[in-house]
């Protein structure tokens, strides 16, 4: 399938071939063998290496794919009706969470500006160094009235109060991948939890080794006892292939470890635990997008290809329940951006100005059609001390679904 893709300069070959020699190192150094999770994060985040830590253009048309700040300014505009209730009812500050080209805070800061309600603070939270300078340099030249309002992080806060928004974030965290297959004699697990005799099953973790300096699929049993817990509970099919990502789960942890006061507001495509590991879905959400084609081949081109899995909501809401948050909502995109006034802004520009109109009606129907971005993508609040109900939510709630 790989084969019909675009095929890279020799500049951006030779960045890939680089970052290969890295993870083929760090395999070696480990034994020959790494769980997919490393793999994910090297192919990812690799200090000048990674595909969101490189120079390359991976938002809009010239990019790999399209987000919804990227798609229309009516996404922002709508959001950040509702940072203001957030922010009333907490601390007028915004952190924002892997911020991309920055045209979520440029939309969100304009409309807060127009709306005469501007945060005290607006901090972006950016581990790729590339990134954040295209941000700088888009708040520079499109807000520079407000740049003083704007502050790069490059670590969480000790504590947090306001809005928290992180908009396909938890998509791009490192996953590790768990294969359930039936129990033989050839696999002896020193790992009891593993060893699922009532079932007839055992749980390995997927991993990444070489093959002639090829990189290949191997499965060995989990070391990490982070995974048994949340592996245990599944309930699956025999040679039944899915991800759990314990980095989503960390930053949520953290994240409602430090929040005073305020939400969690986090947008990204994914579904609750029954739908996420339905018996039907048995080779996993992973996906990887190169240049508007989506498909499954991790080991195509590293670092020049994002790589992602759908986000198990409901394991997101209880990490934070379990470390002190409250859950405030869970809807689809379409719900949320319906609630918080979104076609006030299409109907802003009169159906009688074609040129005008027309796309803008365009977009408000990839934002919220549910055979484009409407219902694939979720919506999650959690928070503390917020006693009103956020308008996002009060229509299509969703969380029988977690």
């Amino acid at each position: 399938m790989t084969s019909s893709l675009p095929q890279p300069s020799d500049e951006a070959l030779a960045h890939s071939v680089r970052l290969c020699e890295l993870i083929r190192r760090n395999i070696s150094a480990q034994g020959g063998w790494i769980p997919f999770s490393h793999f994910m994060e090297l192919a990812l985040y690799a200090p000048g290496l990674g595909y969101y830590t490189a120079g390359s253009n991976k938002f809009g048309k010239d990019g790999d794919f399209i987000t919804a700040p990227e798609l229309s300014s009516l996404f922002g505009r709508t959001l950040a009706r509702q940072l203001i209730e957030i922010m009333h009812a907490s601390t007028p500050h915004i952190l924002e969470l892997g911020a991309g080209s920055g045209k979520l805070a440029l939309d969100i800061l304009g409309e807060l500006e127009r709306l005469g309600v501007l945060p005290e603070q607006y901090s972006i939270l950016e581990v790729s160094a590339d990134l954040r300078e295209r941000q700088q340099t888009l708040i520079h030249e499109k807000l520079p009235h407000l740049v003083q309002r704007v502050h790069w992080l490059d670590a969480l806060p000790d504590r947090i109060s306001g809005a928290v928004i992180g908009n396909e974030v938890l998509d791009a965290l490192p996953v590790h991948l768990l294969h359930w297959k039936s129990l033989n004699s050839e696999i002896s697990s020193p790992f009891p939890a593993l060893h699922l005799e009532e079932r007839n099953q055992v749980i390995l973790e997927r991993g990444v080794s070489l093959d002639n300096e090829r990189f290949m699929w191997q499965d060995r049993l989990p070391e990490n006892p982070q995974l048994f817990e949340p592996a245990q509970k599944l309930i699956v099919p025999h040679d039944y292939l899915s991800e759990i990502s314990l980095a989503a789960r960390g930053l949520i942890s953290s994240l409602s470890d430090r929040l005073d006061a305020g939400a969690l507001l986090f947008i990204d495509y994914g579904f609750g635990a029954r739908e996420y590991y339905h018996p039907q879905r048995a080779s996993g959400t992973l996906m990887c997008h190169y240049r508007h084609h989506a498909h499954d081949d991790p080991f195509f081109l590293p670092g020049l290809q994002d790589i992602t899995a759908h986000v198990d909501f409901t394991a997101i809401a209880e990490a934070a329940i379990d470390h002190g948050a409250h859950f405030l909502g869970y809807t689809s995109q379409a719900h949320f951006l319906l609630n918080n006034g979104v076609v006030n802004y299409l109907n802003e520009v009169s159906p009688n100005n074609v040129s005008a109109y027309a796309p803008l009606s365009t977009q408000f129907q990839k934002l919220t059609s549910p055979s484009e971005m409407g219902e694939l993508f979720k919506v999650i609040a959690l928070g503390k001390g917020l006693e009103k109900p956020l308008t996002g939510f009060l229509r299509g709630d969703l969380s029988r679904l977690l």
